[in-house]
């Protein structure tokens, strides 16, 4: 009885999180946005090769990579000019042509930038990559949370290059260390805004519809990484980014998912997430996250804490990570601990 009166108030908690009746909670519903990338027809339809091309839609990255590496430089440019939007977001494409596609498609606004994937459907979707992501000894994706789109992408790139450069910090390759174990060619981080994000802590939030959605693009994503040989990555997934990996793990190939600012994975325990990736969590004490039930019940809720012991995640510290989004900052507990991970290094 008493476990039922807790789990009754749990509830009640999550109905005011989700109506926006606690005075801080609102969202707009979204729709996600899901298919192959603007573009798609002209491209099936285009037979300047003498033969079909790969389907976006279908193809398999492994049979997109297969396909470019048949091509000549002047093939390859033909349809980078022909079909931007397409193979800038083409799983399994080289990740320089996909560059080069994304600076055409954004009309220079890339400045330089090596931005892997630009789709401009919705509110706007983004991928950047710091390093050099086919080069690279090891790869981390950051996946982020709510409000994340095209026109707020900066927040996600900035945690991305915080963890770059914790990752890749030269200081620690001193003669004699062990610094540099696991890290051979250095450490890729790609900012991956690549999904519809909830906007505001509302009903999108507290199901997991667009982290379904979701989730289907982020496998996709990292098969595609790994199809064009770079290393298999490893998942730094914030707050409802965590609920995407926590779908995404089973079918993305990675070597470590890391939840923070977790509102839960959509499992009870680490065994449930179906995947050989060893899993890390971490909270601050200050995160508004705690506040959120962690229940499931009529499609609402996230389930079980990942810090909780019982979910099993090896757990990272944060004691001096400030609120919500701090725990990429430069100098906390955190941030060295998923530099280590992404390095490799962590046990």
């Amino acid at each position: 009885m008493r476990r039922f009166r807790r789990t009754l108030a749990a509830v009640a908690v999550a109905a005011v999180v989700v109506t926006g009746t606690a005075g801080w909670a609102s969202g707009t519903s979204q729709t996600p946005v899901t298919g192959p990338p603007p573009g798609t027809e002209e491209w099936r339809a285009d037979r300047s090769l003498g033969r079909a091309l790969p389907d976006p839609g279908t193809a398999a990255p492994d049979d997109v990579f297969r396909f470019f590496a048949g091509l000549t430089v002047a093939q390859r440019q033909r349809l980078l000019v022909r079909h931007p939007l397409v193979v800038g977001n083409l799983e399994g494409a080289p990740p320089v042509l996909r560059y080069r596609a994304n600076a055409l498609a954004l009309g220079g606004a890339a400045d330089g930038r090596q931005i892997l994937a630009y789709d401009p459907r919705g509110r706007g979707q983004v991928a950047e990559v710091f390093g050099d992501l086919t080069r690279a000894g090891r790869v981390a994706v950051v996946v982020p949370g709510s409000d994340i789109d095209a026109g707020t992408f900066d927040r996600t790139r900035g945690m991305a290059r915080s963890l770059y450069e914790a990752a890749n910090d030269r200081a620690r390759d001193v003669p004699g260390s062990a610094a540099g174990h696991g890290t051979a060619g250095g450490v890729a981080v790609v900012a991956w805004a690549g999904y519809t994000t909830p906007v505001g802590v509302g009903v999108d939030a507290a199901t997991g519809d667009l982290a379904e959605a979701g989730a289907q693009r982020l496998a996709r994503f990292t098969r595609g990484v790994t199809a064009t040989g770079a290393a298999r990555p490893a998942l730094f997934c914030h707050s409802y980014g965590s609920v995407v990996c926590g779908l995404a793990a089973g079918r993305a190939g990675a070597t470590d998912i890391v939840a923070f600012g977790s509102p839960g994975m959509r499992a009870d325990s680490v065994a449930d997430l179906h995947t050989d990736a060893r899993v890390w969590a971490a909270k601050a004490p200050s995160d508004w996250i705690s506040k959120v039930p962690h229940v499931r019940l009529a499609g609402l809720g996230h389930g079980t804490d990942p810090t909780a012991p019982d979910f099993g995640a090896r757990r990272v510290p944060a004691d001096d990570a400030a609120g919500h989004t701090g725990y990429l900052a430069p100098g906390t507990s955190s941030l060295r601990a998923f530099a280590s991970i992404a390095r490799g290094e962590a046990r």
